[in-house]
């Protein structure tokens, strides 16, 4: 028994060791070295050197004087992040959608984007499809008594243009962008 019990016992220390403990190092090892950014949370700070949040996550933002993400599902909390699972036939989500888009309506600009009252699977997703931010402008403009114009320029300098898939831009890097303009 002894001569069944031993080598099995020992390739599972073995085993152990390699595949729980030196294979994880060595990819932890691999992804810092190779990818420290992503390896670390795709993390943005701020001019000051603060923590801002996450290029990955998104998270609301509060008054007329942002860009506004998309709405989530789990309040943009990661823990809880998903979908409603709310049919489109069901009167919950029509009515949130109508008063996201009464509250986010701007006169004489036509509907509200789709990107802007819809969920996304996740609920977390921080980017936008350009129209969406530039259907904000005209809000954020009067809010804060700047020029549409140079709110234009900033949407374009944080547009990001993929390999594959539309153009985007990630909301906290464009309000990191927009606090950093003078009012």
């Amino acid at each position: 028994m002894n001569s069944y019990l031993r080598p099995a016992v020992s390739l599972i220390a073995l085993m152990t060791v390699l595949t729980g403990v030196a294979y994880p190092l060595a990819i932890t090892g691999v992804a810092q070295l190779a990818f420290n950014d992503q390896a670390n949370g795709s993390l943005i700070h701020d001019n000051q050197g603060h923590l801002r949040g996450s290029s990955l996550i998104a998270q609301p933002f509060d008054g007329a004087q942002w860009f506004q993400s998309r709405p989530s599902a789990g309040s943009f909390a990661t823990v809880s992040s998903g979908a409603s699972n709310l049919a489109p036939s069901n009167p919950a989500l029509r009515e949130r959608i109508a008063g996201d888009s009464e509250k986010l309506a701007v006169a004489g600009q036509g509907a509200v984007p789709m990107a802007l009252v819809t969920t996304s699977g996740s609920g977390l997703d921080p980017d936008l499809p350009v129209a969406a931010a530039q259907y904000q402008i005209s809000r954020i403009a009067a809010a804060r008594n700047i020029d549409g114009a140079a709110l234009q320029r900033l949407i374009e300098q944080n547009t990001q243009r993929p390999l594959i898939g539309p153009e985007v831009v990630n909301v906290l890097a464009l309000n990191l962008a927009l606090a950093e303009q003078p009012q």
